[in-house]
């Protein structure tokens, strides 16, 4: 008890936090320690409290109870197991006299007693999963197809996920009589609590096995290596996801397995520059062609276009080439590509070249130069 840490210092959140709060902080903090992501030493133990705070405070009850009562309001574990009371008579008579007359216990449905938690014991959908990717530029624009090698439970062909050899080898459980729960009871000072767990012989199927079945050693399933066709679509961009159904974490009793979720992370261009929908490109061309005007090549995503520099331009000056820019993935418009103007200027020059710029300098008209207006403008 007094080593575990507050479920809300965990997820970063003040007691107050809202559902959708509670939500943003595990969704930021399980993709930042998630173990395939992060493989600094204690990434996985953070990783097992952020869900082990997430589970408790994302179910209305159980937050409740912890809210009320702390980690004692988890059953002393702090793991969630705590499911709430269903006798709540004995206590109520004696909680009414220090509520001060606020309706007895009827008060207290707020706080989740008297209820169940949503463990059920039967069916559930397992957990997602997530992993990273590492794409080109180039292929993030105009999309890819790629193959992953993935470890995925599959059901028991055999047994179809009962674990048992036959059908008639799967028994109603004695314990629970096929419930899938049990009702645990103490006698506390306020009166007898009662609890209600998973049962522990059939984890809440309700069903035992007699004979496990000889192909999957009674699990209900097999680890497989599948090779999965992952389509990256056109114009994504890195911190996007993409889901593929069916290939997360096993359910539980039967349930269908999570899903894979692929976040993409987009390698930078040794020339090319996105931003949103637009990409950006700069090009180097002379001091004598940005003063004449000229025509170049200019490469684009989509290969070479022709641009027209017009006489005159000027360093950093940014031309537009329009619908050569990435698509976006809602509307299916591209969006534009902007070249900056890179004048430069060279560092040596041959002896006719020189010549060529002294005779250009002679036959100028004398005028105020750039450099002295911008002198006079500190006067």
């Amino acid at each position: 008890m007094a080593e575990k840490r507050d479920y809300y210092e965990v997820l970063g959140l003040s007691k107050g936090a809202s559902e959708d709060e509670i939500k943003k902080a595990y969704r930021k903090l399980a993709k930042k320690y998630h173990p395939d992501l992060n493989k600094e030493p204690g990434a996985e133990e953070r990783f097992k409290e952020i869900n082990e705070a997430y589970e408790v405070l994302s179910d209305p009850q159980k937050k409740a109870n912890y809210d009320q009562f702390g980690f004692a309001g988890m059953d002393g574990t702090g793991d969630g197991g705590f499911s709430g009371f269903t006798n709540m008579d004995d206590i109520s008579d004696i909680f009414s006299s220090f509520m001060g007359g606020m309706g007895g216990m009827g008060g207290f449905g707020n706080f989740g007693f008297g209820g169940r938690s949503r463990d059920t014991g039967g069916p559930q959908r397992g957990e997602s999963r997530m992993m990273r990717m590492d794409i080109d530029f180039l292929d993030a624009v105009h999309g890819v197809e790629k193959v992953i090698r993935l470890q995925v439970d599959k059901t028991c062909e055999h047994c179809h996920g009962s674990g048992a050899e036959n059908p008639s080898d799967v028994e109603t459980c004695k314990t629970c009589h096929g419930t899938g729960r049990v009702t645990r009871q103490t006698r506390t000072a306020f009166g007898i609590m009662q609890q209600v767990g998973v049962c522990p012989d059939c984890h809440g199927s309700g069903k035992t096995v007699k004979h496990k079945c000889t192909h999957c050693h009674g699990d209900g399933y097999k680890t497989v290596t599948e090779e999965v066709e992952v389509q990256i679509p056109e114009g994504i961009a890195s911190g996007q996801q993409i889901r593929i159904s069916g290939k997360g974490e096993r359910g539980i009793n039967g349930g269908p397995n999570g899903d894979l979720y692929i976040e993409i992370n987009v390698r930078p261009h040794k020339y090319f520059r996105r931003e949103g929908n637009n990409i950006y490109i700069s090009v180097p061309i002379s001091a004598v062609d940005a003063t004449l005007g000229c025509s170049i090549d200019v490469p684009t995503v989509n290969g070479d276009v022709e641009l027209n520099v017009p006489a005159g331009t000027q360093p950093g000056q940014q031309l537009r080439i329009r619908g050569y820019g990435v698509k976006d993935l809602r509307s299916g418009s591209y969006g534009d590509q902007y070249v900056t103007v890179d004048i430069t200027i060279p560092r040596k020059i041959s002896r006719e070249e020189k010549e060529l710029y002294e005779q250009l300098a002679n036959r100028t008209p004398k005028k105020e130069s750039v450099f002295e207006k911008f002198k006079k403008s500190f006067k």
